[in-house]
């Protein structure tokens, strides 16, 4: 998400320069000098107007036939988006580690600690629990530290598969994410890149089975770190390759929104059940009055805030209040909610351009919080 290196500015003085989420245009003299401000407040206008084109907008819907098909082939629509853009269209989220530090390396300290020095060090309580994870979630709470007894291996099906909680993929690390709507890896591979530690296991999963076919042939694909399936994020009856309370992250990024909204509940509980105890849920997605919701024309619009693209691919449109209402009731605590509103500016031209209320930014939440950025 850093502004790209201007040309004539050396590259160690842009080095310096503050990195977006922390850039405040408090001089308007000043607004050409970054590519971006953040956290740039809307006039009364502005948002009235934004109200306007949305209502103007959503006036038409698309027709009952039309709106059926797109739910049925969504799978086609997602697979026909990425035949064609292969991975030439998403750029590699090397924001990641600013926004979501949960990703960094240096996030878990225990997992740059061989296996067997965490287990001694720790005490292990449990596959891929340990007493100060229990502990850290606890306190963070106010709660007193429980430590839950040791269990026996629980066993889960994936769908004629049967996986014990002490043999799945990943089983042996210590530190286990799982990216949900990975796509072809553009969250994926800067985490296995940037953390090379041994303890680390990767899960992704899409919609698409050209996706998942594209982010296997990558190079940067490792088995043995990574492993990346097919799965309807909406599909009750699939399993994922996990036990609950296995995973310490869930990313999810600019894939909620690509759902039906009647469908978003059950999917984030489902999810909810995966994290340990202190784990976090970090999402990423588009805001109401997003620059991306003004755009669209009459006659894409499918219900309330949630549209259809050229492609056929949908999207949602959130405020904070309805992220707030589905985490909580998925039995998660909210850690943050923030909203990014952006200026975005031409220094080529001289024009800046407003994102309206655009996109919610960082949405994280645990396995008793959850915190959630909105990027407008």
């Amino acid at each position: 998400m850093a502004a790209s290196v201007a040309e004539g500015v050396p590259e160690a003085e842009d080095a310096k320069r503050p990195q977006f989420g922390n850039r405040f245009l408090s001089d308007p003299a000043r607004v050409f000098h970054h590519n971006a401000w953040d956290n740039v407040k809307w006039s009364e206008d502005q948002a009235a107007a934004a109200e306007r084109k949305v209502r103007e907008n959503s006036s038409q819907l698309v027709c009952a036939e039309k709106q059926v098909d797109y739910e049925v082939n969504a799978h086609k629509y997602w697979d026909d988006f990425y035949k064609i853009h292969e991975n030439g269209f998403f750029k590699d989220r090397h924001w990641l580690f600013t926004e979501f530090p949960e990703l960094a390396p240096s996030h878990n300290h225990l997992t740059n600690l061989p296996l067997e020095k965490q287990r001694s060090e720790v005490g292990e309580v449990g596959p891929g629990l340990t007493t100060e994870q229990h502990k850290c979630s606890c306190t963070s709470h106010g709660c007193e530290t429980q430590v839950p007894p040791v269990e026996e291996p629980v066993t889960h099906k994936l769908n004629h598969l049967e996986i014990r909680a002490d043999e799945f993929p990943g089983s042996s690390a210590t530190y286990r994410i799982l990216e949900v709507g990975c796509g072809v890896g553009n969250t994926v591979f800067p985490i296995l890149q940037t953390n090379n530690n041994p303890n680390l296991f990767v899960y992704c999963c899409d919609f698409s089975a050209t996706a998942i076919e594209l982010l296997k042939t990558n190079s940067a694909y490792d088995p043995s770190r990574c492993f990346a399936f097919v799965h309807d994020l909406c599909d009750e009856d699939q399993s994922y390759p996990v036990p609950e309370d296995s995973l310490d992250v869930i990313v999810l990024i600019f894939v909620l929104s690509a759902i039906v909204p009647d469908k978003m509940q059950k999917a984030i509980s489902k999810l909810s059940r995966l994290l340990k105890p202190g784990g976090v849920m970090l999402l990423r997605d588009y805001g109401r009055y997003d620059m991306a919701q003004l755009r669209f024309k009459k006659g894409q619009c499918l219900s309330g805030n949630f549209y259809v693209r050229g492609d056929g691919t949908r999207v949602y449109f959130f405020t904070q209040d309805e992220l707030d209402v589905l985490f909580t009731a998925a039995g998660l605590e909210k850690v943050q909610n923030l909203v990014d509103r952006r200026l975005q500016v031409n220094r080529g031209k001289h024009c800046c351009f407003q994102s309206p209320a655009g996109c919610i930014r960082t949405l994280q939440v645990s396995a008793s919080s959850f915190d959630l950025q909105v990027v407008i």
